[in-house]
């Protein structure tokens, strides 16, 4: 965890706290979190949390990884993590950690205008991510980290030949099938990060490997060979490496050797910044008007061919009705908005695919596509008001958005529908002024006099969205 203060345009880090908890330990069985893996976890945010408790809650952001994503009790641990933390926890997908990454490294050390191969080994997941100034071009997230790797390879605790080979073959498999799109790092600033290679780089320096702050595929094979010459890991202690490292850094490094050599990395940089500095620049950048999602967004409207003007018609319709409803419904959060408005330019995403069923194309676009700056929660509730903006509307849906957000996730989506419906014609003349008032499960709807006489279809689009929305227990009025 990492605390900072946004200074003058710069980002002063005033406290660090970091624990390694190892908490995909154990995935393998059965795919859940082992009671002891729970206990250090939970009780590691409980002293966190005593840092963050008085914290406001906009101005905390925390991420889930890859022992979160792929574990099948991760629901249930995330609500007693969650109370212990005092914040909300955020599971991000394998490619937003690379993009988030990616960032904190970039504000991490010197700029460079030239193509730059980022590398971070974490516990259960590694990431690979190449781009160029603050822009990542191609990310990558593999299933392969030091945690799990030593579970598997090193289940024995024996430090042998025979182990280090079979780990080192089994991460050059992992890394076969991409490493034509980032191999070749001769040519390309390679920077490391994070536990196992912040690690490596300090034993490696403590014990005379390196000279400077840099990895050489040398220098890690010397560092192997000095592992290897302990019994088990239980034995294994070397200058600057902790003892909790060093109970899941043999198969860190297992990893680590066959990056550099896979990739061909005759040096490897090593960065002080990461997931959780890139996690603040985001957040930063969020407060500043400089949101990824934002950008997101915009992306995958113009790659899926999104007619800008009927978006733009029903995003606006949409926040008109919002901003008077916002209060008595309880959708105040910036997130709601903001959904309002993904989810009215996403809207039509579907149509690229095909007419009939869009909206049910564009929620699965929206739930599985890599959407840098989403975390999986969010992303599940844009791809609900997509899919819910017209006909029936089935509340077994909500099941996949957040508990919390379930019945702002309701209220959302009928304004999205009301929204679309009022915009049907696609027509580009002015909209009418709409008064909107809302109580509990009712809503109505008032417009100028004589409009809805000039505009029958929309009369009765109106009664029929009355039957549905009847069907779900709200009442719609209007006149």
């Amino acid at each position: 965890m990492i605390v900072g203060e946004f200074r003058h345009g710069q980002l002063a880090i005033i406290d660090r706290l970091k624990e390694t908890v190892r908490l995909s330990e154990g995935l393998k069985d059965k795919g859940k979190l082992t009671e002891p893996a729970r206990r250090r976890a939970l009780d590691c945010l409980s002293r966190f949390g005593e840092r963050l408790r008085d914290m406001q809650a906009s101005n905390v952001r925390t991420a889930g990884t890859s022992a979160l994503r792929r574990a099948a009790d991760s629901g249930d641990f995330r609500a007693e993590a969650e109370q212990a933390l005092w914040h909300p926890i955020e599971v991000i997908s394998g490619i937003e950690e690379a993009r988030l990454i990616y960032n904190g490294v970039f504000h991490s050390m010197p700029k460079t205008t030239g193509l730059r191969l980022v590398l971070d080994i974490g516990g259960c997941s590694t990431e690979l991510i190449l781009g160029q100034g603050d822009t990542p071009q191609a990310l990558e997230s593999l299933h392969m980290g030091c945690v799990v790797m030593t579970e598997t390879f090193f289940a024995d605790r024996r430090l042998s030949k025979r182990n280090f080979d079979e780990a080192r073959l089994a991460a050059r498999l992992k890394l076969r099938p991409i490493k034509a799109f980032f191999r070749d790092a001769t040519e390309i600033e390679a920077v490391g990060c994070s536990g196992t290679i912040l690690s490596t780089e300090n034993v490696a320096r403590q014990v005379g490997a390196i000279e400077s702050n840099d990895l050489t595929p040398h220098a890690v094979e010397e560092l192997i060979e000095r592992v290897m010459r302990f019994d088990t890991i239980g034995e294994l202690a070397m200058r600057g490496l902790s003892e909790r490292r060093a109970q899941v850094w043999p198969g860190g490094l297992a990893i680590l050797v066959e990056l550099l050599e896979v990739l061909r990395i005759d040096r490897l940089r090593v960065s002080d910044g990461a997931l959780r500095e890139g996690l603040l620049y985001d957040h930063i950048g969020r407060l500043h008007h400089e949101d990824a999602r934002d950008r997101t967004v915009n992306a995958m409207a113009r790659r899926y061919n999104v007619d800008k003007a009927q978006a733009t018609r029903v995003a606006d319709t949409g926040l008109q009705l919002l901003g008077q409803v916002a209060k008595s419904w309880k959708l105040e959060s910036p997130l709601a908005e903001q959904s309002l408005r993904w989810a009215s330019t996403l809207h039509e995403i579907g149509l690229d695919i095909a007419h009939i069923g869009f909206q049910q194309h564009g929620a699965y676009i929206a739930a599985n596509a890599d959407m840098p700056g989403f975390p999986r929660s969010e992303q599940k509730l844009l791809a609900f008001l997509i899919s819910t903006q017209r006909s029936d509307l089935n509340r077994s849906s909500l099941n996949a958005v957040t508990s919390k957000w379930r019945k702002p996730a309701l209220r959302l989506s009928i304004l999205q529908r009301l929204a679309v419906l009022l915009n049907r014609s696609r027509s580009s003349a002015e909209s009418p002024d709409i008064r909107a008032a809302a109580s509990g499960k009712k809503i109505s709807l008032e417009f100028p006099a004589g409009w809805l006489y000039a505009n029958p279809l929309t009369i009765t689009d109106l009664e029929r969205e009355q039957k549905y929305l009847a069907a779900i227990g709200y009442e719609l009025t209007f006149g």
